[in-house]
């Protein structure tokens, strides 16, 4: 997709529900340390927590696996990559979701890109604003 960035914030666990509050918990103390506004920094975990959610639900329909998540600042945004080794974006009829996960992080997120990266693992890229808009408006 773009080019490697050492990331920031790098985290690898098991790819199972309690985890997702984990991934919450580490963000908000990024955020924290960055300075991020509140609203920022909780449209930030919002986000991700669906994108984590997607990977327990979704991605290893046979077990779990590796839910991995990288973070890193740059000029004012924030980049989150929450990646997996499942069986990618298929639609799944049985979904146990309501399918607004995705919608919802396109919602949040300054950008998303969904695809393919390194070892053909499934990424969803979230980029984030991380200047206060409406104290700038």
């Amino acid at each position: 997709m773009a080019d490697p960035v050492i990331p920031d914030l790098e985290l690898t666990l098991p790819s199972r529900p309690e985890n997702v509050a984990v991934v919450r918990h580490a963000l908000g103390g990024f955020g924290d340390a960055l300075d991020v506004p509140d609203q920022a920094l909780a449209d930030i975990k919002l986000a991700v927590t669906e994108a984590c959610t997607n990977v327990v639900v979704h991605a290893y329909p046979d077990g779990e696996g590796p839910l991995g998540v990288t973070a890193w600042a740059r000029d004012d945004r924030l980049t989150v990559v929450v990646h997996d080794e499942g069986r990618g974006m298929l639609p799944r009829p049985d979904s146990p979701g309501l399918g607004l996960g995705l919608p919802l992080i396109a919602t949040l997120a300054e950008s998303l890109e969904l695809g393919t990266g390194p070892d053909e693992r499934t990424e969803v890229r979230m980029t984030f604003l991380l200047t206060d808009t409406e104290a700038a408006a």
